[in-house]
């Protein structure tokens, strides 16, 4: 089974096919998504706020992020696994970026790492790219960066913002990246970057208008109580599912309706009846 490369995608943004991307964080959900033929799966570090409960994607280590990749890697076969580059693993230097980003390819497993910023990492970028790790940017609301945002606001509204998103996805595409992500950009906006450029925008939050859309897999399960983000469509709501299926459980068990003998193995009774007059002439322990 061949793995989709970053040509693959290319190719797919030349026909005019929609390029869909999900985050997974465990061999379970990445094999159910390479199933379904999702050429794209993304370990985000948003598995900080939907699998460690942070209260955002900073504390996440790249311990974290390579334990992650690991486990997707091994469960989807043919997708593309882009894993994010955590907070202050990349910001110090060109020299720590292209080590982490090696780490994410050689012990992780993963097929491209994904780091945030625009004309600020374009020389990061670069060099990664260089060194044959294929990069994918990533512009607009940039999580790592909330606080100096000053929370999760959408990008690109004034003219002032607008132009800078512009400057940074060219920069990103001039650095060697084969895709961007488009976060929290308002439609038109992304519309425009999307025809400047000439590869792939994936939007989230950003509108029909670009070549590919991506979504946090909890989110759209309907998995991910706490917020449930505007650009998000709930494709499910497991939580609801999930909660019922544990209730039934703990008050079964209370009540003693499970297991039962469907659900219980048997044994040849003569064996128990031996056993029964073992113990039964064994002398007492002292």
């Amino acid at each position: 089974m061949r793995r989709v490369t970053i040509r693959d995608i290319a190719e797919m943004r030349a026909k005019g096919e929609k390029i869909p991307m999900i985050t997974a964080y465990d061999y379970t959900t990445a094999r159910l998504a390479d199933a379904a033929g999702i050429p794209l799966v993304l370990v985000g570090d948003s598995l900080g706020m939907v699998v460690l409960g942070y209260d955002s994607t900073i504390p996440v280590t790249m311990e974290d992020m390579i334990h992650h990749v690991k486990a997707v890697v091994r469960g989807a076969k043919k997708a593309l696994i882009v894993a994010d580059m955590p907070f202050m693993s990349y910001q110090i230097d060109a020299a720590q970026a292209l080590t982490n980003a090696a780490r994410l390819l050689q012990e992780g497993g993963a097929n491209s790492i994904k780091l945030e910023g625009g004309e600020s990492v374009a020389d990061t970028v670069h060099r990664i790219v260089q060194c044959g790790i294929p990069v994918m940017g990533h512009i607009g609301l940039t999580p790592q960066s909330v606080n100096a945002f000053g929370g999760y606001r959408v990008q690109g509204r004034s003219r002032q913002e607008a132009v800078q998103l512009l400057k940074d996805a060219k920069a990103l595409e001039e650095a060697g990246a084969y895709a961007v992500v488009l976060e929290l950009v308002p439609s038109l906006l992304a519309r425009l970057i999307s025809q400047r450029l000439t590869i792939p925008t994936i939007g989230i939050g950003a509108g029909p208008c670009c070549d590919g859309q991506v979504q946090v897999l909890h989110d759209m399960l309907g998995l991910y109580t706490d917020f449930v983000p505007k650009h998000t469509r709930q494709y499910a709501r497991l939580a609801e599912l999930v909660q019922d299926a544990f209730t039934r459980y703990a008050q079964e068990v209370k009540d003693g309706s499970f297991p039962t003998d469907k659900e219980s193995f048997s044994m040849d009774e003569a064996v128990l009846e031996e056993l029964a007059d073992l113990y039964a002439s064994s002398p007492p322990r002292k």
